[in-house]
């Protein structure tokens, strides 16, 4: 009666347009440092991932721009919806990181949120931004395959 790693995981929500705009390099999973009616915001789903980036600041990364909703009943206890959150990695991951995002000209963007065993985690990526002709691309390929799809699908039924 063993589970999947996937079925313990619940997300709350996914940075759809980072997988538009950017190219992912690498994934990385952090923990999250949040107050307590945060969480129950998160429980609920009151999150918004959109133009929401890492910044290292005294050696820590944190996840700046990340709109948490205030809880309905959390009254005095709420924070900023848009506070900076300390991400925890372990110390030679940021460091790692910081030494690509200053040299290549990277940046770190949040795909996903998740709760996994009861913590909420996110998913960082290490990305690169798609040019306007990339997009185009990418877009046409999909259509491409779409439409190669809808042939093959016709020709079974006319069987």
């Amino acid at each position: 009666m063993g589970s999947t790693l996937r079925e313990e995981e619940k997300n709350i929500a996914v940075n759809r347009k980072a997988y538009h705009d950017f190219s992912i390099l690498e994934t990385y999973e952090a923990g999250l440092v949040l107050k307590g009616t945060e969480v129950k915001s998160l429980r609920e789903g009151k999150v918004s991932l959109r133009e929401s980036f890492a910044q290292f600041e005294n050696n820590e990364l944190y996840l700046v721009n990340m709109h948490i909703s205030p809880y309905a009943f959390g009254n005095i206890f709420n924070v900023d919806p848009k506070r900076k959150r300390k991400l925890l990695l372990h110390q030679q991951e940021i460091d790692r990181l910081k030494g690509q995002v200053a040299e290549k000209g990277l940046t770190l963007v949040p795909l996903r949120i998740y709760f996994k065993r009861g913590y909420a985690k996110i998913e960082l990526a290490l990305v690169k931004g798609k040019k306007l002709y990339d997009k185009r691309r990418v877009l046409a390929e999909r259509e491409a395959q779409r439409e190669v799809e809808r042939e093959l699908k016709h020709k079974e039924w006319g069987r």
